[in-house]
């Protein structure tokens, strides 16, 4: 027993592993969501374009991010964490600066796609190299600080971009990026390394491809549908070929010994309900965080630097709550701490659909339902991520990563092109932003249902397990 914690406490590096994996996740998720205010801005550097091709500098990402989430998962389990790790980063920054340093539309929508790609593989390297390099006893607490710099990122985003775009122009946004990733660079050193084994080989890669372009096509139509036209040629070719790709690449996955993603650990019933629970809070959750900032600008007439600052108390509270969960997880479990967080977050959702004034009400509204509504989302995102995580053997640990993120990319194109539909000549009326927010509400509810089946018995083996050569370190097979 003293050897047992002795090896684990005394693991080299697990602290400066948190936050180097923590911070790439920040990355890789505040990209998402902090180009929203930058639009009006870039229109007036590229005035010859035209808004809605604009939008596509925010479409492209997001697409790209959930079509090569679990493609990535695979390769972090072949290749290792530590070099998918290097990879993504050395991209996501190379391109970070691309998009800073665009001359024109075209050339910025290629770098974004490929600083997507880059984000892609960060998400599952991270988390492997969180959960494979923690000590057991600390698992779950870590989960809570990787999730809720996850979380952080996701809902400071819009404020953080406002003040950004605001202050120094829409390049900023991906400038900012640059320092931060070669300093992750450097520090991906102290990454333990892991050799590959004689029995890892690459995933299929005619299923990998199909399962790119499947989902890519289907977040696409998704997404853009309400622009296109839900008729229109563009929406029924993306969403009839992405379906398509989509069940030859599940197909191929059944049937493949190295597969493009590994559809077995939806044989795992938390697994399988964590998946659900993601796909449904990504819906609730993009077009939660969208629908605020449109509300304010479009009703109460603020600008998109007040808009921005005014998610800030929300975000900062997901963050607080987000870490207090991981802590919690352990003696409380998944599913409490996800039931737990859908209904603060479908509760103030709901009251939020029947009220929202016609006149700015801050102190005494926006800030206390923005507060409840924080916590519901950090408190879903560190149950959603643990569960998926713990409900697997550490050897699929990205893989399950993978799995677990596209599922919440891919509802969160959901959410967002609902809300463009619901939102289409909305005006200055409250009413249909109510509309959005009480789809929120509902796709909570259906988190909050998912989440009563999120039941992890025990930690998965010691971490050590995770590592491809762990067979080959005597030492490490003696410690656990």
């Amino acid at each position: 027993m003293s050897a047992r914690s002795s090896g684990a406490d005394t693991r080299p590096g697990y602290l400066p592993l948190l936050l180097l994996a923590s911070s790439a996740t920040f990355l890789a998720v505040l990209d998402v969501t902090i180009v929203n205010l930058a639009i009006p801005d870039l229109h007036k550097d590229f005035e010859d374009a035209k808004l809605a091709d604009l939008s596509w500098v925010i479409t492209v990402y997001a697409t790209v991010f959930a079509a090569l989430l679990a493609p990535a998962g695979r390769l972090a389990d072949v290749f290792g964490r530590r070099s998918l790790f290097r990879a993504g980063v050395a991209v996501f920054t190379v391109m970070s600066l691309a998009c800073a340093l665009a001359p024109n539309l075209p050339l910025l929508l290629v770098a974004r796609a490929l600083q997507g790609a880059g984000a892609a593989a960060m998400i599952p390297a991270s988390l492997a190299i969180v959960l494979v390099d923690s000590p057991p006893e600390r698992r779950r607490a870590a989960i809570g600080q990787w999730s809720a710099a996850s979380a952080l990122a996701a809902t400071v985003g819009p404020s953080l971009g406002g003040v950004m775009v605001d202050a120094f122009g829409w390049w900023s946004l991906f400038l900012i990026n640059v320092p931060i990733g070669l300093l992750l660079l450097v520090r991906s050193g102290i990454i333990p390394k892991t050799a590959r084994s004689a029995e890892s080989r690459v995933p299929d890669i005619i299923g990998t491809v199909l399962l790119g372009v499947g989902i890519g096509l289907l977040s696409l139509g998704i997404s853009k549908g309400s622009d296109w036209g839900w008729g229109s040629t563009e929406t029924i070719a993306c969403l009839c070929v992405g379906a398509v790709a989509m069940a030859i690449a599940v197909s191929r996955s059944l049937r493949h010994p190295e597969p493009a993603m590994e559809t077995a650990l939806w044989r795992n019933r938390t697994f399988a309900l964590a998946n659900a629970a993601s796909f449904f809070y990504g819906a609730a959750l993009f077009a939660w965080l969208l629908v605020g900032v449109l509300y304010v600008t479009a009703v109460w007439d603020w600008s998109e630097l007040q808009a921005g600052l005014a998610v800030t108390p929300g975000a900062l509270t997901a963050t607080v709550v987000a870490l207090y969960s991981g802590n919690l997880m352990a003696k409380y479990g998944p599913r409490t701490i996800v039931v737990a967080g859908s209904v603060v977050l479908a509760a103030t959702g709901f009251f939020l659909a029947f009220t929202l004034p016609d006149e700015p009400m801050f102190l005494e509204y926006w800030l206390p339902t923005g507060i409840l509504a924080g916590a519901g989302m950090g408190a879903i995102t560190t149950g959603t991520s643990t569960a998926s995580a713990l409900s697997v053997s550490p050897l699929k640990f990205a893989a399950a990563t993978g799995l677990s993120q596209t599922a919440r990319q891919v509802g969160g194109a959901f959410g967002i092109a609902t809300l463009a539909t619901l939102l289409v000549d909305a005006g200055d009326k409250p009413d249909p932003y109510g509309h959005v927010l009480l789809f929120c509400s509902v796709a909570t509810v259906l988190t909050g249902l998912a989440g009563l089946g999120l039941v992890i018995k025990s930690d998965p083996a010691p971490a050590q397990a995770a590592a491809p050569d762990a067979q080959k370190a005597p030492q490490e097979k003696t410690a656990s």
